[in-house]
């Protein structure tokens, strides 16, 4: 069973499980600030679920690789939206701080 770590803790789940779901499930704290109330349930749209994973996830989607593509995100930047990523195995998961998760406040 695949295993999700993140803020210390360690979360199993199912092959295939939505990592936004699993995290949220947990009660971990996957949004910062604001962003907990106003995010897009998932849709790929607002980009404040904006994690690093490192470990055995899903290939980027393309709704994915669209919104990190735009600002306040950039392409380059390696992170992954957590309503995207299907946990396929081990994964280690770390928020960036900020409100879209870019490490600035």
């Amino acid at each position: 069973m695949p295993t999700v770590h993140f803020e210390g803790r360690a979360v199993e789940c199912l092959p295939g499980s939505n990592l936004r779901m699993v995290l949220l499930r947990a009660r971990l704290p996957l949004y910062n600030s604001v962003a907990a109330a106003l995010n897009c349930r998932g849709n790929a749209v607002c980009g404040t679920c904006a994690v690093r994973v490192e470990g055995e996830a899903s290939p980027p989607t393309p709704a994915e690789q669209r919104r990190l593509s735009h600002f306040p995100h950039r392409p380059d930047a390696g992170l992954r939206l957590a309503c995207q990523v299907s946990v396929l195995g081990e994964l280690r998961v770390t928020k960036p701080p900020g409100v879209f998760g870019r490490g600035q406040r």
